[in-house]
């Protein structure tokens, strides 16, 4: 009997709903880990066949029997190895979240996913049951025991205790696990206990464990992979490189119960600013990709948040496809302007000016008569902004391409944006980073991510040094009208990622008045949150899809 084991792990991007594309994809990648790199089984990602999540795909009849047959079709021509391969099954007038054994031209075993996450961004009870009858799963190959559990039941001690229980030597571990700031270090610990579990169950020495995670953008959600081995002796190796499609190939020791990695490729840099600057750039490459775009365009103010959205746009895309449009005003700063045609140098991206003089005059002078006697308020600055909205987007309809928003989570949250002004756009980049983050990343990328092709630095340090400003006012500072930066975000990160109360708060040390001022301000802007582009969540705590207040609200601590 053979003592070793060899396992391809696919830590590639399965498109939600490609599910014809999909399945060829995985039948031609089965004979790849078969032919080119001798595997005796092949783990694919949950859900793997339909895409994660297919959300309210999973209602449609049609879609379901598309992912029946798909999988029956793909089982037949399975040969020479083992493959596991996630998808949605319907049985009745229910849906399993499922993964299925194929080899030998046939499907030989079927695991019901137990553990059903209801909770942040994940609804998986709104489309799956759980199988009362279900049943561990464990099957043979080549003499080694496997046991097969589907991601949120890893978090769990008894679906993995069961497998062991029935003489798995090895758990395999299909995942669909969004990506979030901090969660690895969670992740290995959890792993590392369930080994620990399995050692002292008194079923055996423990068993080894393979967590393949899927990579890739959906809309809102990013996956980072970051697949992971772990011995039975509770050794967990280093992750698999973020954000990184890649085979991952393993040689299982049964004797040892361990890996031996044969293809794998690591992560150089995993410090939280490398992290999420490749998850936003994956979250525009997908994002643009998969909705058939290959051009993006963004309005580039000479300010922190444009220009950092503009150097993860060409680290996305390429310089050629990006074009920034500076569309200065009566109030817009000479050294705005420059900087904005300094880091487009830099960068090689082409630069058009667009003035907005004419069209703002154009619709003060529409609206003189009615506005006859009121005084000038924050009613004309949002019409500056509208103005380059509607340029923008002007660009976006005539040109094709995607237009790139620009805001922070830190305006997003306070309201500091207008809406159909700055925040017109297809796709939010930096939705889910405040404000100090944003300048977190951009000294990251000047110093860590590399140089600017044409010379200088990819992001101006003069962008990086001024006072934040809107420019919609002569003497604007951001700081008139909010508290200052460090301030704010320490704040909203209580509030809206901690979800802490105001009395919390303010016994922590911060203003009592101040506080009041953010918290309203964080509830009057739901409405502009509830129309805001989709954006990459890089926290635990995003906006839209993982934090959904009621726009109506009567709560007001």
């Amino acid at each position: 009997m053979p003592q070793t084991l060899r396992i391809a792990l696919a830590q590639f991007d399965f498109p939600v709903g490609a599910v014809n594309a999909n399945a060829e994809r995985i039948l031609a990648m089965i004979n790849e880990a078969r032919d080119e790199y001798g595997a005796h089984v092949v783990l694919f990602p949950e859900l793997a066949l339909s895409g994660y999540p297919p959300e309210d795909l999973l209602m449609r009849p049609g879609f379901l029997t598309d992912c029946h047959l798909e999988l029956e079709k793909l089982a037949t021509r399975v040969a020479g190895i083992t493959a596991v391969v996630g998808w949605p099954q319907a049985a009745g007038s229910v849906v399993y979240n499922a993964a299925s054994v194929l080899r030998d031209g046939r499907i030989t075993h079927t695991y019901r996913k137990r553990e059903l996450p209801n909770y942040a961004v994940f609804d998986e009870r709104r489309y799956f049951t759980v199988d009362p009858d279900g049943e561990t799963c464990v099957f043979e190959v080549d003499g080694v025991r496997i046991g097969l559990v589907i991601c949120e039941d890893l978090w769990f001690a008894e679906p993995m205790a069961e497998a062991v229980a029935a003489g798995a030597e090895l758990m395999l571990v299909p995942n669909a696990s969004p990506f979030e700031r901090d969660k690895h270090a969670d992740r290995d610990a959890m792993i590392g206990r369930r080994i620990r579990e399995s050692r002292e169950s008194g079923h055996g020495p423990g068993v080894a464990l393979a967590y393949l995670n899927v990579v890739g953008g959906q809309d809102a959600l990013m996956f980072d992979g970051a697949s992971v081995v772990a011995d039975a002796n509770g050794s967990v190796h280093p992750a698999a490189a973020a954000f990184t499609d890649q085979w991952l190939v393993v040689d299982f020791n049964r004797e040892t119960r361990s890996f031996l990695p044969v293809l794998w490729m690591d992560d150089g840099d995993e410090s939280r600013d490398a992290l999420a600057w490749r998850a936003i750039v994956r979250g525009v490459q997908d994002y643009c990709g998969k909705n058939g775009f290959t051009q993006v365009w963004l309005g580039l103010s000479g300010g922190i948040d444009s220009s950092v959205v503009l150097a993860l746009a060409v680290d996305a895309l390429g310089a050629d496809n990006v074009t920034a449009v500076r569309m200065p005003s009566r109030y817009t700063a000479d050294l705005s302007n420059d900087l904005a045609e300094v880091q487009c140098r830099s960068l090689g991206v082409e630069l058009l000016t667009l003035p907005i003089e004419k069209p703002f005059q154009g619709f003060l002078d529409a609206l003189a008569e009615r506005f006859e006697g009121q005084p000038v308020d924050t009613t004309e600055e949002n019409l500056q902004s509208r103005t380059r909205g509607a340029l923008l987007m002007a660009l976006s309809n005539k040109f094709g391409g995607l237009l790139l928003t620009t805001g922070n989570k830190s305006e997003y949250a306070v309201g500091y944006a207008t809406i159909y002004g700055d925040m017109c756009g297809g796709y939010a980049p930096i939705k889910d980073l405040y404000k100090t983050e944003v300048y977190a990343l951009s000294r990251w990328r000047n110093t860590v991510g590399g140089s600017a092709p044409h010379g200088g630095m990819v992001i101006p340090q003069e962008v990086i040094d001024r006072p934040p400003s809107a420019e919609l006012r002569a003497d604007q500072k951001d700081q008139d009208s909010l508290p200052p930066y460090d301030v704010l975000d320490a704040i909203l990160l209580r509030y809206v990622d901690q979800e802490q109360s105001r009395d919390d708060i303010v016994s922590a040390g911060y203003d009592a008045a101040t506080v009041d001022k953010v918290l309203r301000l964080v509830r009057i802007s739901e409405w502009k949150r509830h129309q805001s582009a989709p954006g990459p969540k890089i926290s635990r705590r995003a906006f839209s899809r993982e934090r959904r207040y009621p726009i109506t609200n009567g709560y007001g601590r």
